[in-house]
């Protein structure tokens, strides 16, 4: 299965509360903090929202 590295590239900080949420349930806290998550559905739907926040890339 594949994965994806997402790292927080701007500051979460005075955001739309909903987004800050997503952000901090996937496990990024500061800025250039990265996770890798499974490529999945509900994944992607967070990254829909929170792209502008994020860079990711996939890992094989």
């Amino acid at each position: 299965m594949a994965q994806l590295k997402i790292t927080l590239k701007r500051s979460a900080a005075h955001r739309i509360p909903n987004h800050r949420a997503i952000v901090k349930s996937m496990g990024l806290s500061k800025v250039n903090s990265s996770v890798t998550l499974p490529d999945n559905e509900a994944v992607r739907g967070q990254l829909f929202k929170i792209g502008y926040l994020v860079n990711v890339e996939e890992v094989k």
